[in-house]
């Protein structure tokens, strides 16, 4: 094979490789929007818009999920959903969820940035 045919196969196999691996993410990517609009609507009450805990800080009861792993909120909403765990208002709440509510809302949360400043510097 010639240096031309060469290249142009590393060309289409890298190009297939690229649409294989980002069709999944694509797949399983919530909508942030309607994230944002359904965090407002069923989540902001306890956990505020940016995932702090509206009770004053983090606990068992109502915890951060700022920033938390899109995975975590998912799994954690879909437990309480299908009442895996037990918990007077998650459980009625992510009941009230569709499971793109559950995957948009992940996707809301998961995105949000944190970050963190050391004292004197």
């Amino acid at each position: 094979m010639n240096p031309k045919g060469v290249m142009k196969f590393n060309f289409i196999r890298i190009f297939f490789l690229i649409l294989i691996f980002s069709i999944p993410n694509y797949l399983y990517a919530g909508d942030l929007l309607l994230g944002k609009e359904k965090a407002a609507t069923a989540c902001s009450g306890c956990h505020g818009m940016d995932g702090q805990a509206i009770s004053g800080g983090n606990s068992s009861l109502t915890p951060n999920i700022t920033a938390q792993q899109k995975e975590y909120i998912l799994a954690k909403l879909k437990d309480y959903k299908s009442s895996e765990i037990n918990h007077p208002q998650m459980s009625l709440i992510a009941q009230m969820l569709s499971d793109k509510d559950i995957e948009n809302v992940a996707e809301w949360y998961s995105n949000i940035k944190i970050s963190i400043e050391l004292p004197l510097e």
